[in-house]
């Protein structure tokens, strides 16, 4: 697999008919291994060892409804009280961030809400902080830690 712009990290790998899958702590099965669930599994790994968030309050893939449209985010870290924290859009390596990464993470966060996004194809990293009251997203040299 590629090497992304993430510190170095220790995964579980099994192979079966010819197919790699990766383990994913967080939905605690093995997942196909495709470029862009790399990304995830190297997104979520950054998350918990290098911002401390716990695996309890990080959910992967599961679908949300965006204008009545059934979607899929990536990554999302919740607060301790159930609010969205972060959301995490992942993308393959050789994929471009562009607007429309940017337009699609800020169509999530219209139903989510969360207060920082997170947006990455392993290699570039852009983090936002939100502004609600003037709508728009604040870049940032990082996410922040967690903090009890």
């Amino acid at each position: 697999m590629q090497e992304l712009n993430f510190p170095k990290f220790e995964f579980r790998f099994k192979s079966n008919e010819n197919k790699v899958s990766i383990f994913d702590e967080i939905r605690k099965k093995f997942i196909i291994l495709q470029p862009e669930e790399w990304v995830r599994q190297h997104s979520v790994q950054y998350l918990i060892q290098h911002k401390n968030y716990p695996k309890s309050l990080i959910n992967v893939e599961k679908e949300l409804k965006v204008n009545g449209l059934s979607k899929r985010y990536d990554i999302v870290v919740f607060n301790p009280d159930g609010s969205i924290h972060i959301i995490v859009e992942c993308k393959s390596h050789h994929v471009k961030i562009d607007q429309t990464t940017f337009d699609q993470i800020a169509r999530y966060n219209l139903t989510l809400n969360a207060n920082y996004l997170m947006v990455t194809n392993g290699i570039n990293h852009y983090y936002c902080r939100m502004d609600f009251e003037n709508e728009r997203y604040e870049f940032l040299r990082d996410i922040p830690s967690y903090e009890i």
